[in-house]
């Protein structure tokens, strides 16, 4: 049987690959491994989970089957209804649930869904037990029967004790910032306005009236233009871009310049050094990491930790080493003092602090990294488990990093889950970037095409 999980829970086609039948069948599994490891408050009569989705329309379905498949395996449920994911992540802690459960695609487009379970705590499950589930899909069990089975009611106020959450986290108010938030028509389109106001910001939105069919189209993080024209628009001090989720942000400054990932990442880090913070005086990224923010935080004194893309591996790192930040490229930022993954809205949250902690806006606090040219080029229909194994490939690489000669660098990285190997190179000019990528791009493909 094929992997089901990948690194972000189950995600694909909904009501093709992520079924109703798949949604019960996983929440019937999960159940099971929770009582069998005994993974559970002992004090309740049953174990207790906490289900939550985004507004897309197949959402519903997925939603129905998950809630029955737990409460069928002797679960007791909490409907949070549509509310962030970190959102979720929060309410599985602070309600002591046994298991969290995230139905969403996160930015994907529309047609698209996932589930993602969440361990005590809100902490993603360990790939282990994912393996103990997959193991238990479609196998012969005892369910139970009479007064044994689970209990499902609605949780009245997630999105507000969520809220609460997020607000108690700062430290000063956000008095005096005139805010635009993009919402992606998605989970945070209640939550984030909310969350601004109380803190003190002036907050227009946009993208915040989700029909089920409107989730991340032209809007949200991966489709900036809307929200640069509103700021550019209504004057506004500074522009944030959340997901469909709520579980990523970017930002566009005064101007409508965008400001990625690593550059908020900066911003957070320096804010948490300077405040003696920032543990080890290191913060983890990812591979894809642009070298400038490598550079502008090693020219800090700081520390940069690298791993694999993905937020559950800079997670893992996190935790491992006892670290307070960490994030990706993408916009995925996690400050484990305050939550157990990316969270959109408490990332906003405390960029707009810091803004007003220093009295910069956001283009000058964005301009302590330079981000080196960065061209990713996806070459398809290839070996990509040869990635590392040819030899003309590996001469071609060292080739090219030589002539870059430590003022750039190549990363060839196998895609996770199709047939593709992604070339991405960082260089002085955008031309010797793209020059680079194609060369290699045009090797890979020659020495890796599936025949």
């Amino acid at each position: 049987m094929p992997r089901v999980f990948g690194t972000d829970g189950v995600r694909g086609l909904a009501n093709r690959e992520v079924t109703a039948e798949l949604a019960l069948d996983l929440s019937v599994a999960a159940a099971r491994v929770i009582i069998d490891r005994g993974d559970y408050d002992r004090t309740r009569e049953r174990p207790l989970a906490v289900v939550g989705r985004d507004p897309r329309i197949s959402g519903q379905i997925l939603e129905h089957a998950v809630v029955a498949g737990l409460a069928s395996a002797g679960v007791d449920v909490l409907r949070l209804r549509v509310v962030p994911t970190p959102g979720v992540a929060f309410l599985t802690d602070a309600l002591d649930a046994d298991l969290g459960v995230v139905i969403s695609a996160s930015h994907n487009p529309m047609p698209d869904n996932g589930i993602k379970f969440l361990a005590r705590g809100g902490h993603k499950l360990d790939d282990a037990i994912e393996a103990q589930i997959e193991e238990l899909l479609g196998s012969a069990w005892d369910a139970p029967v009479g007064a044994s089975v689970g209990r499902v009611r609605p949780y009245e106020r997630p999105i507000e004790e969520y809220v609460d959450h997020l607000v108690a986290t700062l430290d000063r108010p956000l008095t005096g910032l005139k805010v635009v938030v993009d919402c992606a028509n998605g989970a945070g389109s209640v939550a984030a306005p909310m969350a601004l106001r109380a803190a003190g910001a002036e907050v227009i939105v946009i993208g915040s009236e989700p029909d089920g069919l409107n989730i991340n189209e032209g809007c949200g993080s991966t489709h900036l233009g809307p929200l640069q024209a509103a700021v550019l628009e209504h004057r506004a001090d500074v522009g944030i871009a959340l997901d469909g989720d709520a579980d990523r942000c970017l930002a566009v400054d005064h101007e409508g310049r965008d400001v990625d990932g690593d550059q908020l990442l900066a911003i957070l880090a320096l804010g948490l050094a300077e405040a003696g913070e920032l543990v080890d005086r290191t913060v983890v990224a990812t591979v894809m990491s642009n070298l400038g923010f490598v550079q502008a935080m090693e020219s800090a004194g700081l520390r940069v930790v690298q791993t694999r893309v993905g937020d559950r591996y800079v997670l893992e790192e996190m935790r491992a080493g006892g670290y307070v930040l960490g994030g990706e490229q993408s916009g995925h930022v996690i400050m484990s003092r305050y939550a157990t993954t990316g969270d959109g809205i408490l990332t906003a949250l405390h960029l707009l602090q810091r803004m007003v902690a220093t009295g910069q806006g956001l283009q000058e606090l964005a301009s302590v990294v330079t981000r080196l040219p960065q061209v990713l080029v996806n070459v398809t229909d290839v070996d990509k488990d040869r990635t590392d194994d040819d030899p003309v490939l590996a001469a071609a690489v060292a080739a090219e990093e030589a002539g870059l000669a430590g003022r750039g660098r190549v990363l060839l990285r196998p895609s996770g889950t199709e047939p593709m190997v992604r070339v991405m190179v960082e260089a002085p000019t955008d031309d010797g970037a793209r020059g680079v990528a194609d060369r290699l791009a045009a090797v890979v493909r020659e020495r890796l095409a599936l025949r």
